[in-house]
């Protein structure tokens, strides 16, 4: 497989998922996309100490540091935290009883975030760095083996 063909799918994964966490975080503090408490839990509301507007600007914080992390290119590990992350959100989403369209959406974020640390393990998008930084051709490392 030509590893060319995959640094655009790369990169289209790493903004858009590293761009998606840091705004749906930084969006905690304001609910311009959505009523973000009203997607909490009620057996995790249950049992945190605090109120769920609180707990969303503790989780705030977190999504972007997730996304800032997959932006500025710790993308494998960053794909990996977010693809955890998102799949507690899917589960947490379940128990609501409800918005069981945005858990199976968060359950695809989190393949795809999957993929995207998977796909940087292989060297896809370090290629891109090293073509930039040497300008060289990638003769040797074009292809990928499973």
């Amino acid at each position: 497989m030509n590893i060319e063909r995959l640094t655009t799918p790369w990169w289209a994964l790493r903004v858009g998922l590293g761009a998606a966490a840091f705004l749906a975080g930084l969006d905690k503090f304001f609910n311009l996309l959505a009523d973000w408490p009203a997607y909490l839990s009620p057996l995790a509301g249950q049992v945190l100490p605090i109120s769920s507007v609180s707990f969303m600007h503790i989780i705030g914080p977190v999504e972007m540091v997730v996304g800032a992390v997959i932006l500025t290119g710790y993308t494998r590990l960053g794909g990996y935290a977010a693809a955890i992350w998102l799949t507690g959100i899917a589960v947490n989403l379940l128990t609501t009883g409800h918005s069981f369209d945005v858990a199976v959406r968060d359950v695809v974020m989190a393949l795809a975030a999957f993929t995207l640390a998977r796909l940087t393990e292989a060297g896809v998008g370090a290629e891109a760095r090293d073509r930039i930084a040497a300008t060289g051709s990638l003769a040797g490392r074009a292809t990928i083996r499973a």
